[in-house]
């Protein structure tokens, strides 16, 4: 899912297999917000998703990347 908003960022919502606490939501955002061009990071723990606002398309592999460095998974 991906939404463009006025500003021209983009909000994608990601699938992280894993989290279930406080902790398991901050590491992730910790993790995805060091990403470039990263402006903002909601974790919807019971959803189990990570939504991620950036000014350019981040590739898919450097959001695994950063959710399996965390210890989670992309799903």
């Amino acid at each position: 899912m991906t939404a463009v908003t006025e500003t021209g960022a983009n909000t994608v919502a990601y699938g992280v297999q894993g989290m279930s606490c406080g902790h398991c939501s901050a590491a992730v955002t910790e993790a995805l917000t060091a990403l470039p061009g990263v402006s903002a990071v909601e974790i919807d723990l019971p959803g189990k998703r990570a939504l991620v606002t950036t000014s350019a398309a981040l590739e898919i592999a450097t959001v695994r990347d950063a959710i399996e460095g965390a210890g989670y998974q992309l799903v």
